[in-house]
């Protein structure tokens, strides 16, 4: 039984030497520093988006103890998610595994370096769900919970696999009180974005709206207490292509109760910009039914 013990002991100190490596502490916020992962030899960094409470003086602390000035590339404040560049070009890139190599009750480490060495918390992978939203609307691949403890400056550091593979960056702003990781693939659809447009593209249909309470029967037959009027709509905008004009009351957004001005916000994300969807809504006391084509903002 010790030979046993000791061994993965063993195994898990190669893991945080190996991942190390890719591990870098980010210095862009007034008091504790943070952490980050290499993305690209290049010098791209993925860390937290609550982190990166500058966006000048970003200090980047590498593995081997240099130090080097780092730029922010875009953020995703839905996913948590930031990308910074640095001038170095010979970075350790991870090596990135997708969830579906994952299941509760797999063995995980999380890592940070918010000081000069890699520091470690070990723990299972308590929860796997399929994609959900997060409060601020962002889209993630895969609900992946785990019991690790987040230390002070693990926000943005990797979560590794009992094999050294990284599976998702660690973020303690999601969902507060509870160990969250964003997975590989939709740190890479961030990534992609980011780079190549500098922000996350967000729905858009050119509305003002204003949270109203709906009469009693209307209540009774949507099962809901109050929707969002139009109190303004954009020329040429998607809401305006559509037909929707002001006073009308949204009630849904495909099959989405839309009750408080977040109910629409969190529906707007980008993975809807460019379709076409279905709203529900009041006029003159009656329910009609639109075909919307969700702009890119």
């Amino acid at each position: 039984m010790a030979s046993v013990l000791q061994t993965l002991s063993n195994d898990l100190a190669n893991v945080v030497e190996t991942a190390g490596q890719s591990i870098v502490r980010v210095e862009a916020r007034r008091r504790l520093s943070a952490s980050g992962v290499v993305w690209s030899a290049d010098g791209i960094i993925v860390t937290s988006h609550h982190v990166v409470e500058r966006e000048d003086d970003i200090q980047i602390g590498l593995s081997d103890g240099g130090t080097v000035s780092a730029s922010l590339v875009g953020r995703d404040p839905t996913t948590d998610l930031a990308i910074l560049k640095t001038k170095a070009t010979d970075l350790a890139p991870a090596a990135w595994v997708a969830t579906d190599e994952l299941a509760v009750g797999h063995l995980v480490l999380a890592l940070g370096r918010p000081g000069r060495t890699v520091q470690a918390t070990l723990g299972v992978v308590s929860a796997l769900g399929s994609n959900w939203r997060t409060p601020a609307g962002g889209e993630i691949d895969r609900y992946l919970q785990t019991d690790v403890v987040m230390y002070p400056g693990f926000s943005g550091g990797p979560l590794a696999t009992a094999g050294g593979q990284i599976a998702g960056i660690n973020s303690s702003a999601l969902l507060r009180g509870t160990s969250i990781a964003i997975p590989t693939a939709t740190i890479q659809s961030v990534v992609e974005s980011l780079l190549t447009h500098g922000k996350m593209p967000r729905g858009y249909l050119g509305v003002g709206i204003q949270p109203v309470q709906l009469p009693n029967a209307l209540q009774q037959e949507l099962n809901q207490s109050a929707g969002l009027m139009l109190m303004s709509i954009e020329a040429n905008s998607p809401a305006s292509t559509a037909g929707l004009l002001q006073g009308d009351i949204l009630v849904s957004l495909d099959d989405h109760a839309l009750q408080q001005m977040e109910d629409l916000q969190n529906l707007l994300s980008s993975d809807r910009a460019g379709k076409t969807v279905n709203v529900r809504l009041v006029r003159g006391g009656q329910i009609e039914q639109f075909s919307v084509t969700i702009g890119q903002k």
